[in-house]
């Protein structure tokens, strides 16, 4: 079973910028798909930003230009910097991983708590 655990999380002004963290405890490489998704107070669970093998990453447009999505395989590790953050950005931020092979099967890890003061 493998897990994903989030960091870097926590308060930051507008305008400001944080980056987080997700680390598997496998190697991320054997995923298909690897992305980040937020989830807001009365909100559904969106997207952020999604990497696949074929080495494109779809960002959201409400952080295009503003977040950046990265990956240290060595490190087993995604990272989401996210910079020019604004307070509609606050919200649980989860790491999603996803495997096609041998058969179908996602994680998620914890979420990590991202609040953005005006």
């Amino acid at each position: 079973q493998v897990q994903l655990v989030e960091s870097g999380g926590g308060l930051a002004q507008a305008g400001g910028s944080l980056k987080l963290s997700c680390t598997a405890s496998g190697s991320i490489a054997s995923f298909n798909v690897m992305g980040w998704y937020r989830q807001a107070p009365g909100k559904q669970r969106e997207s952020v930003a999604i990497f696949t093998t074929g080495g494109n990453t779809i960002y959201a447009d409400s952080v295009k230009g503003r977040f950046t999505f990265s990956r240290d395989n060595a490190k087993n590790t995604v990272y989401l910097q996210m910079s020019s953050l604004k307070p509609e950005d606050t919200a649980v931020y989860f790491c999603k991983a996803v495997a096609f092979s041998p058969y179908p099967r996602e994680y998620w890890g914890q979420g990590t708590q991202v609040t953005i003061s005006s």
